[in-house]
C-alpha cells in the first residue's frame, strides 16, 4: 500500500512539474497578417511589407551587404571597420537606446553614412547640423484594412515626383511613386539650401556642395514637402527617406522606386549594413534556445528526460493492471473530408471545392422549385425567386459566377470562399439545412 502511494505521489509530482514547464517556456505566437499597421521591414521577411527582394537583388548584382544583427556600438570596433552606410529601415521592432544612438552617432561623425527609411524616424537619429534640422509630417496615415499587397490600394491617387535637381541619389531616376502614406520632410534654417536651386548640368558643382555643406539637400520633392534628403553631419551623411513603400516588396518594382532604391543605400562604395538587430533578428548569447524560442521543443526535451529518469527509477514497476490497446475506428467520413480539403488547398483546386458544394446546392435548387437538374439556371433562379423573397437576378449572378468558376475561370481562395459563403446564406434563407441534413445521413450509414 505505501508503495503504491510512493507512485502516486510521485506521478502527481511529475506531472505537476511538466505543466510548469510548458507555461514557461512555450507561448504561442498568433499569427499576425502582414499589414502596413504591422509592417515587418526586415530583409529576411517576403512579405508585402518586407525587404527581402531589395537585399536579394542587391546581394545578386555584386553590392557588398549584410545583415547586422549586433548593437550599434559594435561599429565603432573591429567588426564594424569595413560598414560604409548604415540602413535602418521602418518602424523598428526594438527600439534605439540612448547608448545606441550616441555610438552611431559617433559612428557617422567619424565618416560614415546613415540611411534613414521611415514615415516617422526616431527624431534623436536626426540631429541638427550646422544650425539645420529636419522635421518628418505625415499626411494620411494606414488604416487596419488596407491591403499591403494591393499596389492599386497602396497608391490611390498617388502622382510620380520627379527629382528636384541631378545629384547621386537621382543618377537615372526618371519618376518614382510612394505610396500614399508617404510623409514629408521640412527642412527648418534660416537660409534655402545650398545647389538646392542649381540648374541641370551641374552636377560636379552640386556634388561639391553637398559634400562641404551642413545645409540639407533636398533631392525629391513636391508642393507638401521633400521626399529625399540628405545632409553632412560630422564627417559622415546622414540620408533620410520619407517612405518605406519604395523599397519594399511591394512598392519597389513601380516606377523608378528599385534605382532610387539603389541610389540610397549603395551610392557609396563599400559595405552596407542593413541593421537586422533592431527588427529582432538579434544574435544571442544561446543560439540553440534561440532558434527553439516560442515553441514547445525545450519543454519536451525536459519532459523525455523527466520521463527517462521516471522510468529508470520505477524498475519496470506495474503502475495498474494492463489494459487493451484502444481500437481507433478509421472509417469515419470526416478523414476523408479533411483530406480532400487539404489536397485541394494545396493544390489551389479552388474551382474543384466550388464545384463539391455548387452541384449538391443546385440540385436542392432545383428540387425546391420543382424543375429538372439540367434546367437552365434563370428557370431555376426565377422559380426559387416565386416560392422565396429571394432575387432571382442576384441568385442567377451568383450561379453564373459558380459554374464559370467550375469551367475554368480564374479565381483565388479569396473569391472561392465568397461564393461559397453565398451559396450558404441561399440555403439558410430557404431553410434547406443541408450541412445537419448531411451530418444526419452520414451518421445513419455509420
Amino acid at each position: 500500500m505505501r508503495q503504491r502511494l510512493t507512485i502516486v505521489l510521485t506521478v502527481v509530482v511529475i506531472l505537476a512539474v511538466l505543466v510548469i514547464l510548458n507555461l514557461i517556456t512555450y507561448v504561442k505566437e498568433q499569427k499576425v497578417n502582414d499589414s502596413e499597421w504591422t509592417a515587418n521591414r526586415s530583409t529576411y521577411h517576403s512579405g508585402p511589407t518586407g525587404t527581402r527582394a531589395l537585399y536579394d537583388f542587391l546581394s545578386e548584382s555584386g553590392h557588398k551587404v549584410i545583415r547586422w544583427r549586433e548593437t550599434t556600438g559594435k561599429l565603432l570596433g573591429t567588426s564594424g571597420s569595413k560598414v560604409t552606410t548604415f540602413v535602418v529601415i521602418g518602424q523598428t521592432q526594438i527600439p534605439f537606446t540612448e547608448e545606441e544612438i550616441e555610438s552611431l552617432l559617433g559612428w557617422v561623425k567619424g565618416g560614415g553614412r546613415l540611411v534613414l527609411i521611415d514615415r516617422q524616424p526616431e527624431m534623436q537619429l536626426l540631429p541638427t547640423s550646422g544650425g539645420w534640422s529636419l522635421n518628418s509630417h505625415q499626411y494620411d496615415s494606414p488604416a487596419l484594412d488596407v491591403d499591403a499587397t494591393d499596389q492599386k490600394q497602396m497608391t490611390e491617387k498617388v502622382t510620380p515626383l520627379r527629382p528636384v535637381q541631378p545629384t547621386l541619389l537621382t543618377q537615372n531616376i526618371e519618376t518614382v511613386l510612394p505610396s500614399r502614406f508617404a510623409a514629408r520632410i521640412k527642412v527648418i534654417g534660416e537660409k534655402p539650401t545650398i545647389s538646392e536651386h542649381q540648374p541641370a548640368g551641374v552636377e560636379g558643382e552640386a556634388g561639391r556642395a553637398e559634400k562641404n555643406s551642413p545645409a540639407p539637400m533636398v533631392h525629391i520633392s513636391d508642393r507638401d514637402g521633400a521626399l529625399l534628403v540628405d545632409y553632412a553631419y560630422g564627417l559622415g551623411r546622414i540620408t533620410l527617406l520619407s517612405d518605406p513603400f519604395l523599397v519594399a516588396n511591394n512598392g519597389i518594382s513601380l516606377k523608378d522606386n528599385l534605382q532610387l532604391a539603389i541610389n540610397t543605400v549603395s551610392s557609396v562604395d563599400g559595405l552596407v549594413a542593413f541593421d537586422e538587430y533592431h527588427q529582432g533578428k538579434g544574435i544571442t548569447q544561446n543560439e540553440f534556445a534561440s532558434y527553439f524560442s516560442g515553441t514547445p521543443v525545450l519543454a519536451i526535451a525536459a519532459q523525455i528526460v523527466v520521463l527517462i529518469l521516471l522510468v529508470i527509477w520505477t524498475g519496470s514497476r506495474r503502475f495498474a493492471r494492463p489494459l487493451p490497446l484502444s481500437q481507433i475506428d478509421r472509417r469515419s467520413n470526416l478523414e476523408f473530408v479533411a483530406s480532400m480539403s487539404e489536397l485541394q488547398e494545396r493544390s489551389r483546386a479552388f474551382d474543384l471545392a466550388v464545384e463539391n458544394i455548387y452541384s449538391r446546392t443546385r440540385r436542392v435548387l432545383a428540387r425546391y422549385a420543382g424543375v429538372d437538374y439540367n434546367s437552365s439556371r434563370t428557370e431555376v433562379a426565377a422559380r426559387v425567386a416565386m416560392r422565396s423573397t429571394l432575387d432571382a437576378h442576384s441568385l442567377e449572378i451568383l450561379m453564373r459566377q459558380c459554374e464559370e468558376t467550375i469551367n475554368g475561370a480564374p479565381t483565388s481562395g479569396r473569391q472561392a470562399i465568397d461564393l461559397v459563403r453565398r451559396l450558404r446564406e441561399v440555403e439558410k434563407s430557404l431553410g434547406l439545412r443541408m450541412r445537419s441534413r448531411d451530418a444526419r445521413q452520414a451518421a445513419e450509414r455509420i
